[in-house]
């Protein structure tokens, strides 16, 4: 009887497991006609369904989050080559993060461009703050460092800077009170900075991780979400920090060359995009500080950016076929193949869902 009831102990426990898994897969590929250029960022609007795909020298490309289908570009981005876009729906307001240095507004409902603000020569992202209402730049470092540039919304008019020792500023995550907090890959860690005051509170080391990079927070419990690439001593990871004190509570190993990180408070999941290692890797959250990893979806290389429909729980990404053509420069920082080229006509917009049951 004994056995018996270890066996029904067993079973169940294997079913348990079996729940626990979520089945993530591709669920739609929609090629997209392209020329050769790179991309960057992409970018949801839940409201109107649109993905904002940086696609550099291509523009500030539109598409249809349900069909997959280009609707169109907004003008002006293709020749200030685009990241990818900030979004701030309640004022229907969308911004193209250019490399060129300059921000171009348009309108979300319409696509309807303003006259490009130039910051400098270069810039990356940008990251909105719904506390503040105010627009945090990362523009291209100097030798001394890297200027986060400070503009008011609607305006865009620069209220401010922030100057970093960091030279690699990268993804950001608000708090919801006015505390932004930034990583830094090159430094191995995280700011926390008062975004009212504009001023740096902390700096955090990213314990464990190195190359700290995406980022996504957890304002319930405070809890901030760090994606690293790792070096030639620690693994690509992912770690949780204390939001007020900056201790590592969960380390976990994640795949190689992460540039995406999404939570869903709703469903405790975390999915990090790794590109160079092709996979997305999901973890459930159990409570603020212990996390399982649930699976690591297969995707293809390059997929390594995130935007997410919370309602529907889907994830979007994109990717083309490249290669790393040796006699041109190859950005050795993420990868020693890191494509420098794509293929005309390859450029593919997905979608991952998960399986029907």
């Amino acid at each position: 009887m004994k056995g018996i009831a270890a066996a029904a102990v067993a079973v169940l426990g294997g079913i348990s497991a079996a729940q626990a898994f979520d089945g993530w897969r591709l669920e739609r590929a929609t090629p997209i006609p392209s020329k050769t250029a790179a991309f960057d960022y992409i970018t949801y609007d839940p409201t109107a369904k649109r993905l904002y795909i940086g696609h550099r020298k291509e523009g500030l490309q539109v598409v249809d989050a349900t069909s997959g289908a280009l609707i169109g570009v907004v003008a002006g981005t293709p020749e200030a080559s685009s990241n990818g876009a900030t979004l701030i729906p309640e004022l229907d307001l969308g911004i193209s993060n250019n490399e060129n240095g300059t921000l171009i507004p348009f309108k979300l409902s319409t696509r309807e461009t303003s006259a490009p603000v130039r910051l400098g020569e270069e810039l990356d992202t940008s990251h909105y703050d719904p506390t503040t209402k105010r627009l945090f730049v990362n523009m291209a470092a100097d030798a001394s460092g890297a200027e986060i540039a400070v503009l008011e919304t609607p305006s865009l008019a620069k209220v401010g800077s922030i100057k970093l020792a960091t030279k690699k500023p990268e993804h950001a995550a608000f708090d919801g009170a006015g505390v932004m907090y930034l990583a830094s890959r090159d430094l191995d860690l995280v700011y926390r900075i008062d975004a009212k005051a504009l001023k740096v509170t902390a700096e955090w080391p990213t314990k464990g991780c190195a190359q700290a990079n995406s980022t996504a927070i957890d304002t319930a419990r405070q809890r901030l979400f760090v994606a690293c690439r790792g070096n030639d001593k620690l693994k690509p990871s992912l770690i949780v920090m204390n939001t007020a004190s900056g201790d590592v509570g969960y380390t976990a190993e994640i795949g190689g060359g992460n540039d995406g990180l999404v939570y869903d408070p709703d469903v405790k999941r975390l999915f990090a995009a790794n590109g160079l290692s092709a996979v997305i890797n999901v973890f459930e959250q159990v409570d603020a500080d212990t996390y399982k990893p649930v699976e690591s979806v297969l995707t293809r290389p390059m997929v390594k950016v995130l935007a997410y429909d919370q309602q529907a729980q889907k994830l979007f990404s994109m990717t083309a076929e490249g290669s790393a053509d040796a006699s041109k420069k190859i950005n050795t920082s993420v990868g020693p193949f890191y494509p420098n080229t794509f293929f005309p006509n390859t450029f593919t917009v997905l979608t991952y869902a998960k399986a029907p049951k």
